[in-house]
């Protein structure tokens, strides 16, 4: 270990695993040289690559351009618009012109120098962009859901497991106070024998972009009055008056990507391109990584999931433009005879997480915390005494990450559990697609005796692209 933290030929990443791996062994290395007590490594500090800068993407860099002991040095977009914007918010914080960016991600990955990587990107590139920053070994901050089918998941967990490397997923509401509260509540027992949990997550479309309502006004000058993209489909007036050319600044074929060819129109694209299937999931897969996620966490099912699901929904034309459901409910079987209800427009499901048992119940939201026993809701955290089952506690989403990369210990969010918390948001669109009931085997994640429904676990990717 001495020698290899003396050789002047060790880089960032190898010091970096090899302080993780010598943290059990603190007579070896100082707390200094770990990066512990706001000290910064000796080998200098974390790179970071960001890649995917449209909207999620830029907040995040936000938050890592605070942390001390990252230094952002690359960024990736396919939109030269966004990209340089990321260029010019990275390097006005450094006050330098040393972050470089790139067109494609697979440049930016190659880079030696590289420790990390942040991937927002739209939900059917997840899973090409991750597996390939696992193969390189970079230690990955990914947002949810994992990704766009179940496939695609399973290939992310195996790469990151295979290549050993450091996963956070962006569902940072377990690193918020009143999250980690609500969930510990359950856990030590204090509603008793957990019986139902509801799910609430947002229904309908939200026109992120703004694009949506310059979509409208253009109709406007249609005869047929066009009130909700959701009614524009392929052939129709409506449809031939808002396919156009793309920008120049945008590559539109690489954006696409894996998924099927189609026109090029604004309104589903950057921030509402999760409205269409062939990029998206709409609000179920939109949320179900933050409020599931916290669900599981209390129910004890990070490595765990339902064995029967049942979902209704109302859908668009499987060919409008904005096609993902509107309006749905899934009812799922757990073990120990819990029922979870995952509700969207229902106004029996509040929105949030709630847990049920047979000697009360507890809710969070954000912005909102409540429970059947006044005592619980009362202070930031639950009272020591409460607490024989304590949960990993994090001070900061992309702070945990960074500490996880040093450390060589899980995050709050590993991939395992982006996986499992994902996985009741697409079974669901699954049952809702096939109008039946379906039954899931956890152990070996198949769906049983369904070959209809069993199609939906994965996709088919449009040449070139494959998933190795």
């Amino acid at each position: 270990m001495k020698k290899m933290l003396t050789n002047k030929s060790v880089n960032r990443r190898q010091f970096l695993k090899a302080a993780g791996a010598a943290i059990v062994l603190p007579t070896i290395l100082p707390s200094s040289v770990l990066g512990r007590d706001g000290n910064t490594p000796p080998s200098g500090k974390i790179n970071l690559g960001v890649i995917g800068m449209g909207w999620q993407g830029p907040g995040n860099t936000q938050s890592f351009l605070a942390e001390s002991d990252c230094q952002v040095v690359a960024a990736c977009d396919i939109d030269a618009g966004h990209l340089q914007d990321a260029l010019n918010m990275v390097n006005d914080h450094y006050q330098t012109k040393d972050c470089k960016g790139y067109h494609d991600y697979h440049e930016l990955l190659a880079r030696e120098d590289i420790d990390a990587v942040m991937i927002a990107v739209p939900d059917n590139w997840h899973a090409l962009v991750a597996t390939e920053a696992a193969r390189r070994k970079k230690d990955i901050y990914g947002e949810k859901p994992l990704a766009k089918t179940i496939a695609e998941q399973q290939a992310i967990v195996k790469a990151v497991e295979k290549n050993k490397i450091i996963w956070q997923t962006g569902s940072w509401q377990r690193s918020q106070a009143p999250f980690h509260k609500a969930a510990e509540i359950v856990r030590n027992g204090l509603i008793g024998d957990l019986t139902r949990v509801e799910v609430g997550l947002p229904a309908g479309f939200a026109d992120f972009s703004g694009e949506g309502k310059e979509a409208l006004n253009k109709l406007a000058a249609l005869p047929d009055k066009i009130s909700d993209l959701s009614k524009v489909t392929p052939g129709t007036p409506a449809w031939n008056l808002l396919a156009t050319d793309p920008p120049a600044a945008l590559d539109y074929n690489t954006w696409i990507g894996p998924a099927k060819m189609e026109p090029y129109i604004a309104a589903r694209l950057h921030k509402n391109w999760r409205w269409n299937y062939n990029t998206g999931g709409g609000q179920l897969l939109d949320w179900i990584g933050h409020h599931c996620d916290i669900a599981h966490w209390g129910m004890d099912c990070d490595n765990s999931g339902p064995s029967e699901i049942e979902g209704q929904g109302e859908f668009p034309a499987p060919d409008a433009l904005w096609n993902t459901c509107t309006k749905y409910r899934i009812e799922l079987k757990y073990p120990k005879n819990i029922t979870m209800v995952i509700a969207g427009g229902h106004g029996d499901i509040r929105s949030g997480t709630k847990w049920i048992g047979t000697e009360g119940w507890v809710w969070v939201d954000r912005g909102g915390f409540d429970a059947s026993n006044a005592d619980w809701k009362k202070g930031k955290n639950l009272p020591d005494e409460l607490r024989k089952v304590k949960l990993y506690e994090s001070r900061g989403h992309q702070r945990n990450f960074l500490d996880c990369i040093k450390s060589r210990q899980p995050t709050i969010t590993p991939v395992q559990t982006a996986h499992h918390s994902a996985i009741p948001g697409h079974l669901g669109l699954i049952s809702m697609r096939v109008g039946r009931k379906i039954s899931w085997d956890v152990k070996s994640e198949k769906i049983h005796g369904d070959s209809e429904a069993s199609k939906w676990l994965t996709r088919t990717y449009r040449t070139p692209w494959h998933l190795a």
